[in-house]
Order: C-alpha cells, then sequence, then structure tokens
C-alpha cells in the first residue's frame, strides 16, 4: 500500500499527546498514511455535573457510533478507525476514559449507561446510526437499541452476548482487579504484558498510557475502576445481570451481526445457538486468530467486516 511517510511517533518521554500516536497504529497496522486525521475531543453534559466524552473522527456527518468494552476506552477503537476512514464517534462509556462516573445507583449497568450514551448521541446530532459495541459497549448497544431505538439503525456486537458470565470473564476480571496504583509506568505497562501476552509491546505501551495517569506521587492508576467498588457508585460491573438482554436482543427491529473472536471464551457455541435461535436472519461471523479483544487483535479485519455491514 502506498500512501506518504510515516512521521515519527513520540519517544518515551515525550509529554503525553492523546492525538500523536496515530502514526504508530497506521504503521503497525501496514496502513498507508494519509496524514494526520481530524480527530477532537468532546465534552457533552448528560446530567448536572456529569459528562460524557467522546472522540469525534472527521467532520462530516457521523456515519457510525463505536462503543468500547470494560475498563477501555475510546482509544481501543484508533486502528479501527484510521482503517475505516469514516467520519464516526467513538464514546467514552461512563466511569471510563475522559467519562465523569454516573451518580445513579445503576449508572454502571447496561441500561444505565445506554441511557447516557443516548443523551450523548442526541446532543451530538448523531440521529440513528450504526453503532459497534464490544463487549460492555456491546451489551450497552443491546440496551441502547431496545430503550432508545430511534438512535440504532443496525447494531453490530463484538465477542459479546448476553450469555456472558463470570466463568467465561474470569481472566479479564482477574486483570480489572488488580492494584489500585503501581509506582511506575513500568510497573502499570508490565502488569498489562503479563495478561496479553499475544499484543506487541508497543499497541499495550499505547493503551495503556491512553487508559491510565499520573499522580501528583508519580504513581500511577488506572483512569476507570472497574472491577471495583467506587465511594462514586459502590458496584462492581460484573454482578451487573446480563442474561435478561436475550429478550431484549430477541426484540430488535434493526439488522444485528455477531462477530466472534475463534480464541475467546466470552461467546461459545451455546451462545451462538441461542443467537442464532433468536435472530436466525442475522450473521454470525468468526475472526480467526483473535480473542476478546477482536479490534485490539485483527483491527483491519474487524474494520473490513464493519465496511461490509454498513455498505449491506
Amino acid at each position: 500500500m502506498t500512501g506518504l511517510p510515516y512521521p515519527p511517533a513520540p519517544g518515551p518521554d515525550a509529554p503525553y499527546d492523546e492525538f500523536a500516536y496515530f502514526t504508530e497504529n497506521a504503521r503497525e497496522a501496514g496502513l498507508p498514511w494519509r496524514g494526520q486525521p481530524t480527530v477532537a475531543r468532546h465534552f457533552v453534559e448528560v446530567a448536572p455535573g456529569q459528562s460524557v466524552s467522546a472522540l469525534r473522527w472527521g467532520t462530516s456527518p457521523v456515519e457510525l457510533v463505536l462503543l468500547h468494552g470494560g475498563g477501555q476506552n475510546a482509544h481501543t477503537w484508533d486502528t479501527v478507525a484510521l482503517a475505516l476512514d469514516r467520519p464516526l464517534v467513538a464514546l467514552d462509556l461512563p466511569g471510563h476514559g475522559h467519562s465523569d462516573w454516573p451518580g445513579q445507583a445503576n449508572g454502571l449497568s447496561p441500561d444505565g449507561m445506554a441511557d447516557n450514551v443516548a443523551a450523548a448521541l442526541v446532543a451530538l446530532g448523531t440521529g440513528p446510526r450504526p453503532v459497534v459495541g464490544m463487549s460492555l459497549g456491546g451489551a450497552t448497544a443491546i440496551a441502547l437499541a431496545a430503550r432508545h431505538p430511534h438512535l440504532v439503525a443496525r447494531l453490530m456486537l463484538v465477542d459479546i452476548t448476553p450469555g456472558v458470565d463470570r466463568e467465561k470473564t474470569s481472566d479479564i476480571a482477574a486483570f480489572l482487579s488488580g492494584p489500585e496504583t503501581f509506582a511506575t509506568f513500568d510497573e502499570i505497562l508490565e502488569r498489562t504484558i503479563q495478561f496479553n501476552p499475544t499484543r506487541s509491546v508497543a499497541s499495550l505501551r499505547r493503551g495503556v498510557l491512553h487508559n491510565a495517569v499520573e499522580r501528583e506521587d508519580g504513581t500511577w492508576t488506572w483512569r476507570h475502576q472497574i472491577g471495583r467498588p467506587t465511594a462514586q457508585t459502590g458496584l462492581h460491573v460484573e454482578r451487573v445481570e446480563f442474561a435478561s438482554q436475550w429478550d431484549d436482543l430477541g426484540e430488535i427491529a434493526v439488522p444485528v451481526m455477531l462477530v466472534r473472536g475463534s480464541r475467546s471464551p466470552v461467546v461459545d457455541d451455546a451462545d451462538v445457538a441461542e443467537f442464532t435461535r433468536r435472530r436466525p436472519d442475522d450473521r454470525v461471523v468468526v475472526v480467526e486468530d483473535a480473542g476478546h479483544s477482536i479490534q485490539g487483535d485483527q483491527p483491519l479485519e474487524l474494520a473490513r467486516l464493519v465496511n461490509t455491514f454498513l455498505d449491506a
């Protein structure tokens, strides 16, 4: 593939700039460099004193909405967004990234998140758009389609069904329930590498830079607190009940595609069978050599599937 020369990525000692790493994403994925994309961060007040933050890619009318998984943030989609080269919005779910913690008791449940996401999308003026949701973002997207159907034109679920439970997500929960603080950046990066052995160190370093923050005393902590109760919420997100979403999923009136990672334990054959029983006209696609975070393991294949879904 041809394109502009790749500009240098920031060095390890450079000040953090969330928009400075796109060239590194493109180089690692083998994408042609078309020049720095137009990406802006927006903050939308969804309740008094509470905002949801979003990354707006491009300046044309939004064609797509992306919702990340638990413990992640909008930057998990960077390589996919570069490959798509479409105007889109990637949100930080409540309690993640730059979004505020929700004030209500059910704020970290799919229903509570869906209501806040809906308020943000209305404020951003997206209108009915295709929504891609991964993991907790997929559960949120199901709730969004059920509670606010006027905002969802079609739905792609990335390695998630209402059949998710603690056993299937035990490795994810173990990672998210780790230490609250780390003495150095290298320490928080090393823990991330241990739980993601198939990913490159460069990609994991980017992920940590986007998902962690240095405190005044020099220690590091995650931007999210998923997996631990907090003073703000007192809620463990893994205690949320998802099975009731099967009925919601079956009643969604727009096309739904389920994308499953071949190496992921989160969606199993029984989940696929139940999905197919409830939605016999919709597709299930398996992405080879991908775990739960398909957008990280196989971003170009996921982008291809998104393009096919949007253009169908």
